[in-house]
């Protein structure tokens, strides 16, 4: 997911009576823009406090701005390349000499890398960039804050996968890759924390409407000439409900899992395809 990407604005839910994240403290990456937003949007209307990582320093900023405004929580930001173990660390760094405390990591940064394009056709480099983002960014921010929920004795981790980690995904083999490889470090590290009452899940979207989908979309319309409108009516056609998701519909499956509801899922994929994978 190339949450670093443009989006559609941002309106922050209004907050809720019930603020059921009251005093909780979650780390975000990817958090400015999109699906990262919407999902810092809605942590913050139920009452949680916010650390803010991102690429896009001006949009963090705006973002945290709004929030705060909206909710007045205590949002605060920095910037974040997720592929560097200094940002990382910094974002969970920045949470404990805010707050004293990590709740939650909800790991949302990344790339999309090379639409409708043959393995063979892949560049060394294009492959390994989208692996940094993807897989190793998702690393380094676990490995950031897992001291503090491991001293505490309790955490939530959520990551973002994909679909396309459920099957192959021809013409999108470094994309693929590294979201089947989100699964798997998912599992690994949910087998390693879960007897120190960590939890540790991935959610997996389907196509999602916005800026990133309309990107690839157009990028898969130029390249098998076709059009934009056939290719998300391909799309759609592949699915049981004949619909894209929504980014709301991401940031309400994290709601779940970072919720008592979800004290007892680890180790999971939330698949939230519309009927895709079936």
């Amino acid at each position: 997911m190339d949450t670093e990407s443009p989006a559609r604005p941002i309106s922050a839910p209004s907050s809720t009576s019930d603020r059921s994240l009251e005093g909780r403290v979650a780390v975000v990456t990817g958090a400015a823009k999109g699906m990262g937003g919407l999902i810092c949007s809605r942590l913050a209307a139920e009452g949680a406090r916010l650390v803010m990582g991102g690429r896009d320093v001006e949009a963090l900023e705006a973002h945290a701005e709004e929030i705060n405004r909206a909710h007045a929580s205590a949002a605060v930001t920095a910037r974040c390349d997720v592929t560097e173990e200094k940002d990382t660390q910094g974002l969970a760094d920045l949470a404990l000499e805010k707050f004293g405390t990590i709740d939650f990591l909800i790991n949302t940064a990344g790339v999309i890398g090379p639409i409708e394009t043959p393995a063979q056709d892949v560049a060394a480099e294009d492959f390994r960039a989208v692996i940094d983002t993807n897989l190793l960014g998702t690393f380094l921010a676990c490995k950031a804050v897992i001291p503090t929920m491991l001293e505490r004795k309790e955490g939530r981790i959520v990551n973002i996968a994909g679909t396309s980690g459920l099957r192959g995904y021809r013409n999108r083999v470094s994309y693929s890759s590294s979201k089947w490889a989100v699964r798997g470090l998912t599992r690994t590290l949910a087998l390693e924390l879960g007897p120190h009452g960590i939890t540790v899940n991935d959610i997996c979207p389907n196509v999602t409407n916005g800026v990133r989908m309309d990107r690839i979309v157009a990028g898969k319309a130029e390249r098998i000439g076709s059009t934009p409108e056939k290719v998300y009516e391909d799309f759609v056609s592949q699915t049981a409900l004949k619909r894209f998701i929504e980014e709301e519909d991401i940031a309400e499956a994290v709601m779940y899992l970072v919720g008592p509801g979800g004290k007892n899922v680890t180790g999971h994929d939330l698949v939230i395809d519309a009927g895709w994978d079936v």
